[in-house]
């Protein structure tokens, strides 16, 4: 029997360089190369700082993996790159690559959404079967998705502003905590009580699956504010107690939105119905421990890929293009880098629609 393909896959949609060898659902090697040091003095990513990053480690990061999973480059069947969306400078940094070692190997360019990416993650890791519902929730996006197979997605809501990710960033930099925020804010929230402060649950008293955290922000900001006018200051403990109440108000948003959508996911009668989270703020703990308890109660399966392919990677790109290689879905040299690319094309545009298209 024929081996499955061996896929290159690049990444460079945001600030993590990153490239990995899949054969299959064989993780062969997966490097990523962040760029958390370049961008800490900003407070955020710097386009033109990513998008030169990405195009000094980009050839690095394919000289590692193909040494890590002992192949030569010659041994690759096709080269899958994250097409869009993202920052363009550095997702163009991956397609051009991309087109120059399909071009010099002659082997078959596979242009990937980058979000695909994570919504097929649960297939590479957990075996899913079709259709299963996606939590996408990173640090650009938050969608519901019914994903029905490799570019066939149906969108049941998602962000209408800032998206989870965001939220946490700027939480993060309103308290004076380290990018990337998430992580910063998760590790405060367990030292502080969530009950001290009660932030505003967006969008509950609306139907629906959208969502918004823009406003959650502002709470934060005007809490923050609050406390320094009566105090002088604030003292470690209402960051910590600011951070639990923030993190709280967003699970408890996510689990109300994960129910609804779970209604209208269930109405099609999926055989094996899943929930599935992917992005990199479905690393949060307490984020993910409120959705399996609200899959649990509704007798869903709850999958989240593994902490290091929640967050941006190659591997997750690799997947994805595998899966479009056997179904016939390849690219050519008029491939483009897109900044804007949502999966679901038939719905319309949440945010950000613009003469380049919808956003996500």
């Amino acid at each position: 029997m024929k081996p499955p393909p061996l896929i290159l896959g690049l990444e460079s949609s945001c600030d993590d360089t990153a490239a990995a060898l899949l054969r299959g659902r064989d993780v062969l090697s997966s490097v990523v190369m962040g760029q958390n040091a370049l961008h800490a003095d900003f407070g955020g990513v710097v386009p033109e700082i990513a998008a030169r990053a990405h195009a000094e480690r980009l050839d690095l990061c394919v000289e590692q993996a193909l040494d890590e999973a002992g192949v030569t480059l010659t041994q690759v069947d096709a080269i899958a790159v994250t097409a869009g969306p993202g920052l363009i400078g550095g997702v163009l940094s991956g397609v051009m690559l991309a087109k120059g070692l399909a071009t010099g190997l002659g082997k078959p360019l596979i242009g990937v959404n980058h979000l695909a990416g994570h919504a097929l993650t649960p297939r590479l890791t957990d075996d899913l079967t079709y259709p299963y519902l996606m939590l996408l929730v990173s640090g650009g996006h938050c969608q519901f998705l019914i994903v029905r197979g490799a570019q066939d997605f149906t969108r049941l809501g998602g962000t209408i502003d800032d998206a989870p990710g965001e939220a946490f960033d700027k939480t993060a930099r309103i308290l004076g905590l380290p990018q990337p925020g998430g992580p910063s804010v998760e590790a405060e929230a367990l030292k502080g009580d969530e009950k001290r402060f009660r932030f505003p649950r967006p969008l509950l008293d609306r139907e629906g699956c959208d969502l918004s955290f823009s406003g959650l922000k502002t709470a934060i900001l005007r809490q923050r504010d609050a406390l320094i006018a009566d105090q002088g200051g604030l003292t470690l403990q209402d960051r910590a107690d600011l951070c639990a109440g923030f993190q709280a108000a967003v699970r408890d948003v996510l689990m109300e939105k994960t129910r609804r959508a779970i209604a209208a996911y269930l109405d099609e009668a999926p055989a094996d119905p899943a929930l599935a989270v992917a992005g990199g703020v479905a690393a949060n703990q307490a984020l993910r421990a409120g959705l399996e308890t609200v899959c649990t109660d509704a007798g869903l399966r709850f999958t989240a890929p593994p902490l290091r392919l929640c967050t941006d990677n190659a591997a997750m790109i690799a997947y994805a293009g595998g899966e479009m290689l056997a179904a016939g879905q390849t690219a050519d040299m008029t491939l483009s880098a897109r900044p804007r690319w949502p999966l679901d094309k038939r719905a319309a545009p949440l945010v950000g629609s613009g003469k380049k298209g919808a956003k996500a």
